[in-house]
């Protein structure tokens, strides 16, 4: 007879926290091992949670919508025969709600009394209304000074119309753009009726008064993204270095061997894994650049972890990552790029394949672009943007003398954290690595 506690597994290094998508199971459903109780959701990927353990589902602690921090208990699993009671579960969770209720109109009420007259138990209770806040989303509408009037006029796009913290969120920053309305609890009735009540968007595409634009809601992938992006920018000073290389011998290889490689392996081999294994060998010269910022501390990452940033149909971005690149050879490298590439596509990664990243590789020249300055994938501290390659004259070096022939060139450019990775440290990295492309070993079998 035991419990399980099922807790938000963590997602990755700068994963702190995820959001509940869908529960598959509910209270007093029977699970199996591995199989999945609930989906959720990072800004880097969609992912399964499956059980650990046979049993019953005896207590689901979070709600769809919700964002909980990794490591938390979201839900309990009765083992070895023990009988879950799911109205026990629920009435317990209500009660731990009642308790964390009075804890924090305690603190309120501590911080408030001295000056600040206000009806405690309204803010951090439910509504007169029966309408349940978490805890979060109380918290939240307490510091930005929103009444419990106020708070029943937002939206809620959660289970039974509950407001999430997404909701709160950006009816705080329509708010700041509308009538302000009084904060106080004795509100009169037709303040009320002036309070703004934001308008619940039932699709993803609209038009503007004038029908000239075409306005479209990010997606939840996308708005993570984009923080995730502005939070790079603020957090490292990026400078980014440019190289060009000769990729001549690559390109001649690659042509001569892929129709081979296909036959023996059942798929393309693309220039990605042989991108990769010149990263892993110039960071095992440059291993500062194989790094992590933690405070005024540098954490050197043993392990060489290569992150291919990669595209998908919906225009968004993932990173799924080749753990311990250094270990593998050509062909297991391209193994493992289209392995990646293809489940990342179908939304089949799990939340392992996204986790532990050291550095990352982007490829621009996949869309014809001849460069790119790419943005520096916290908390890592470099990334490499490899651009396409094209023929162009070039001048060689023999020992008849210089001469002006047609070659395969592409350039190179390196994004790095100045915290950390100066010029010289950056700039010689990059050069290493062209180096190692140069010097192919257009010899080898594969």
């Amino acid at each position: 007879m035991a419990q399980v506690e099922l807790v938000m597994p963590k997602m990755g290094e700068s994963i702190m926290e995820a959001t509940i998508i869908k529960w598959v199971k509910n209270v007093g459903d029977t699970v199996e091992a591995d199989e999945t109780i609930l989906e959720i959701a990072t800004d880097k990927v969609d992912s399964e949670v499956p059980s650990p353990v046979s049993g019953t589902i005896a207590k689901i602690l979070f709600g769809e919508d919700d964002t909980v921090e990794v490591g938390k208990v979201i839900a309990v699993i009765a083992t070895e025969g023990e009988e879950s009671m799911p109205e026990a579960a629920q009435s317990d969770t209500q009660s731990n709600g009642q308790h964390s209720d009075e804890a924090e109109v305690a603190k309120v009420a501590e911080v408030l009394s001295s000056n600040i007259t206000v009806e405690v138990e309204k803010v951090a209770r439910p509504s007169m209304s029966d309408k349940f806040y978490s805890p979060l989303v109380r918290n939240i509408a307490q510091k930005e000074n929103i009444s419990i009037e106020e708070l029943e006029q937002v939206s809620g796009t959660g289970l039974n119309e509950r407001v999430t913290k997404k909701d709160i969120l950006n009816y705080i920053k329509t708010r700041n753009t509308k009538t302000s309305v009084s904060s106080t609890t004795n509100i009169s009735v037709k303040e009320k009726e002036a309070v703004p009540k934001p308008v619940k968007v039932e699709s993803t595409k609209s038009k503007s008064t004038s029908g000239d634009v075409e306005i479209i809601e990010m997606d939840r992938m996308r708005r993570l993204i984009a923080d995730h992006m502005i939070m790079s920018k603020k957090t490292s000073p990026h400078v980014t270095s440019f190289v060009e290389v000769d990729v001549t011998e690559i390109v001649n290889w690659r042509n001569r061997v892929k129709a081979d490689y296909k036959a023996k392996h059942k798929e393309n081999i693309t220039y990605t894994p042989i991108f990769i294994e010149a990263v892993a060998k110039a960071i095992k010269e440059f291993p500062l650049v194989n790094v992590s910022v933690d405070g005024n501390k540098i954490l050197v990452k043993k392990n060489i972890n290569i992150g291919m940033a990669t595209a998908l149909p919906s225009g968004n971005l993932i990173v799924p990552v080749i753990k311990n690149a250094d270990h593998l050879n050509l062909v297991g490298l391209s193994k493992k790029v289209n392995d990646l590439a293809v489940r990342a596509r179908n939304n089949q990664l799990k939340p392992a394949d996204t986790q532990g990243g050291t550095f990352t590789v982007t490829n621009v020249g996949t869309f014809g672009n001849t460069m790119g300055v790419p943005i520096i994938n916290q908390p890592q501290v470099a990334i490499l943007a490899t651009g396409g390659i094209k023929k162009k004259p070039a001048v060689l070096e023999t020992k008849f003398g210089d001469v002006i022939a047609i070659r395969h060139m592409m350039f190179l450019s390196l994004s790095y954290d100045h915290r950390v990775v100066d010029g010289a440290l950056g700039g010689s990295f990059l050069r290493k690595i062209g180096d190692i492309l140069e010097n192919f070993d257009d010899t080898q079998s594969i």
